[in-house]
């Protein structure tokens, strides 16, 4: 199927005089427009699409960044991983053509924009775009230190920061953000199991649950986590406790993947270390199969 996006090209005519520029002064020129172009994109908000703007964002990375880097985010940040997903399949795309595919996008979005023209300041207020505000289309999202809670450094798996934390008495290791995730939860949310580990030897509330009942076992299976459910269950975690949907840990990965054989085989390597747990678990998967 035919790409709705231009091919890559600056979106403006060359002068007589860029004919006969060298590579640097059109690599220069290049990156003006380019800048002009990411200018430009906030007052274009209202008429371009989702896609196109995830198409942006994806260059956008590609130029600042390179090829994507970061770590894919957790199961439950479906806007992230919908902006990962855009940047990580650029693969190696070189940052010229990412520039060009930019200019070309914005020129499609605003036909009568002159790349070549500096853009001149607007008022028109920040867009969102499912949330955050324009700027996080084209830039990472980036908290100061200063301002970071104890939240952050866990997603961050700044295990020295947490447990200097937790030591000093400074935190409460079972504390809860305002949707009711405790350190366990985004820990296991994000796939930390060296951190997990350090939670539960500081005494983390294996069981505890966030505001929708889930446990950090919820998370570690809807987020296939294997290694990290191994770790739970060998640790105490109770894996039939419900949240408030009725949904046993092991369901939530039914649920999101609707794939029982495979994930069936798993959990059953997962967990047989025990007999007692391995029968529970054959008896839930029964009822779940049935």
């Amino acid at each position: 199927m035919a790409s709705p996006f231009p091919a890559g090209n600056s979106g403006g005519e060359p002068s007589s005089g860029e004919e006969s520029a060298g590579p640097e002064e059109e690599a220069r020129a290049l990156a003006e427009q380019f800048e002009r172009a990411a200018e430009r994109l906030p007052g274009l908000m209202q008429v371009a699409s989702r896609e196109q703007l995830l198409y942006l964002y994806a260059r956008y990375k590609q130029v600042k960044f390179g090829n994507c880097n970061t770590p894919k985010p957790s199961f439950f940040d479906f806007e992230g991983k919908q902006k990962w997903e855009a940047w990580k399949a650029l693969k190696d795309s070189s940052p010229h053509q990412a520039m060009q595919e930019y200019i070309a996008t914005v020129k499609k979005l605003d036909p009568s924009w002159n790349p070549q023209t500096p853009e001149k300041s607007r008022k028109e207020g920040k867009t969102g775009f499912g949330g955050p505000v324009v700027s996080s289309l084209y830039q990472e999202e980036t908290i100061r230190e200063e301002d970071k809670n104890i939240f952050d450094y866990c997603r961050e798996n700044n295990i020295d920061h947490v447990s200097k934390a937790i030591q000093s008495k400074k935190v409460d290791v079972n504390m809860k953000d305002e949707e009711g995730r405790a350190l366990l939860h985004w820990a296991c949310d994000r796939g930390h199991k060296e951190l997990v580990s350090v939670l539960l030897q500081h005494a983390a509330n294996i069981n505890i649950q966030d505001d929708e009942g889930q446990t950090a076992l919820h998370y570690a299976s809807a987020c296939e986590f294997f290694d990290i459910v191994e770790l739970l269950l060998k640790s105490g975690a109770d894996p039939t406790l419900l949240d408030q949907e009725g949904c046993l840990p092991e369901e939530e990965t039914r649920l999101h993947f609707w794939n029982c054989t495979k994930f069936t085989l798993q959990w059953a390597a997962v967990v047989d270390w025990g007999g007692g747990i391995v029968e529970l678990w054959k008896r839930v998967w029964g009822a779940i199969l049935r």
